[in-house]
Formats: C-alpha cells, sequence, structure tokens
C-alpha cells in the first residue's frame, strides 16, 4: 500500500484547518493539526511531515519567525513550506519566500490550488530518487538496476543495505546521525529503535568487504561515507598494492 504524504497544517482558525484537513484527507493525504507554534513544534519533533502548511499570523511566534527556524535545522530544512496568508502584497511574500518557505498561497484560496502547490513542491522534492549510476571511486550503485559492483565485481545487498549505501553515496563525505539516517532512508513513519541503524551498517560494511572501510563511525555524532581511505585491491596477495578510494566521490552518472 502506498504511503500517504503527511501534511502538517500550523493554522489557529478551527473551521479553516479543518476545511484544508478534509480536502488532503479525500485527496489521499495524512494532514495533522497544530494551531500554535508550540504545538506545531511538539508534532515536528514527533514526526517529521513530507509538506508543511504554514499559516503567517499565530498566536506567539508567527509563521515567519517558524519558517527561519526550521529552515535553520538540519533536520527540517528540506522539508517544503507553504506559507498561508491573508496578506497579500508583494512585500509580504518576498518576506515569506525569503524566510525560506517553498510557495505562497493567499487566503482566501481554492482548495483546487492548494492541492496543485503541494502536489508541485513533493514533485520537487524527489530529485534525490533520480534513477542513475552513483561512482566513488571503485564502487559503484546503478538505482536503475538495482546492482552495486566494486572494482568490476557484484555485491549482492539486502533492500535496506541498498537503500542505505545509496542515500550515503548520494551524500559522500557528510556525517549522518542515526535519527537523521531513519528519517531518510526508513522513513519517518517507522518506529524502531535508532540501534536498528548500527545493525544494518554492520550488514552494509560486511557485504561490501573491502571497501566496507569507506563506511566509518564518527564518534558521537553517527557514520559518513568517505574516499578518504585505503581500500585494499580485491584478490590482493600479501605485498600487493591497495587502491586509494578517492576518485570520483559522489560523483552522480544519469542516465
Amino acid at each position: 500500500m502506498r504511503n500517504m504524504p503527511r501534511v502538517l497544517i500550523v493554522e489557529d482558525e478551527p473551521a479553516i484547518a479543518e476545511l484544508i484537513a478534509v480536502n488532503l484527507r479525500h485527496n489521499g493525504f495524512q494532514p495533522t493539526w497544530a494551531m500554535d507554534s508550540a504545538t506545531a513544534q511538539r508534532e515536528l519533533d514527533d514526526v517529521l511531515p513530507d509538506v508543511i502548511l504554514l499559516d503567517w499570523m499565530l498566536p506567539g511566534e508567527s509563521g515567519l519567525s517558524l519558517a527561519k527556524k526550521w529552515r535553520a535545522d538540519p533536520r527540517t530544512k528540506a522539508v517544503p513550506i507553504l506559507m498561508l496568508t491573508a496578506r497579500g502584497d508583494e512585500s509580504d511574500r518576498v518576506a515569506g519566500l525569503d524566510a525560506g518557505a517553498d510557495d505562497y498561497i493567499t487566503k482566501p484560496f481554492s482548495t483546487k490550488e492548494m492541492l496543485a502547490r503541494i502536489r508541485a513542491v513533493l514533485r520537487r522534492r524527489t530529485p534525490e530518487n533520480v534513477e542513475g549510476v552513483v561512482a566513488m571511486g571503485d564502487l559503484q550503485l546503478d538505482t536503475a538496476t538495482h546492482r552495486v559492483t566494486f572494482q568490476g565485481q557484484p555485491v549482492k545487498l539486502g533492500p535496506t543495505e541498498f537503500k542505505l549505501l545509496n542515500f550515503l553515496m548520494k551524500h559522500a563525505e557528510r556525517v549522518h546521525s542515526r535519527g537523521q539516517l531513519l528519517d531518510r532512508v526508513w522513513g519517518d513513519h517507522v518506529f524502531i529503535e535508532e540501534r536498528t541503524v548500527d545493525v544494518h551498517v554492520k550488514r552494509l560494511r560486511e557485504a561490501l568487504g573491502a571497501a566496507g572501510v569507506m563506511v566509518e563511525t564518527v564518534r558521537g555524532a553517527g557514520y559518513r561515507l568517505t574516499t578518504q581511505v585505503t581500500v585494499p585491491s580485491l584478490g590482493a596477495g600479501a605485498g600487493a598494492p591497495a587502491t586509494n578510494a578517492k576518485g570520483s566521490g559522489g560523483e552522480e552518472k544519469r542516465a
């Protein structure tokens, strides 16, 4: 069954929030309502949504301030934000977009327009899933054929290890916490222990064999895929030269 995209509605007017929620449910979305900034932050801390509908005028902290804060947070900076407001002046629209909003919807608005804009920002969020070949030195991953090779030899991975390697290769040389990996590889809708990541990283290293050293543990921070290591050549005997993983680190070759 296809997962329904999660939409966080941050709106202090119950009638408007209910109208939005009903239309979202009828069109294949899973809405959650927060009526103020504190509730919205709790919802975000609990589960990361696929998109946020954010009202400008809120009790307490304004929507503009929230957008700036969430854009500055590494966990929420990639979540699309659509600003909802009755302020339709050009200067207000510019302020909203400069604060980090991906789009701006002026009240009153049609539900068809709202749904179209939500789908549009979700489509813009998907380039990470573009099919193609990602290469880091002698390690290659092909998302179209679901194959991984190291120094020309096939590497057998389970589906979770494949997704984990795909994410790490496309975001090479960056440190990712267990929580971030859970959100980006497993999905934030899946409730599992963070230590589960350790198990799959161990399996990934074992499956990669000599290339397993490219998956580094950064103490107290998480994991990183790096080319800044020396990788033994496959089938190399004693005294045989090793290869440096440096090369086309993180280079993506699109079909």
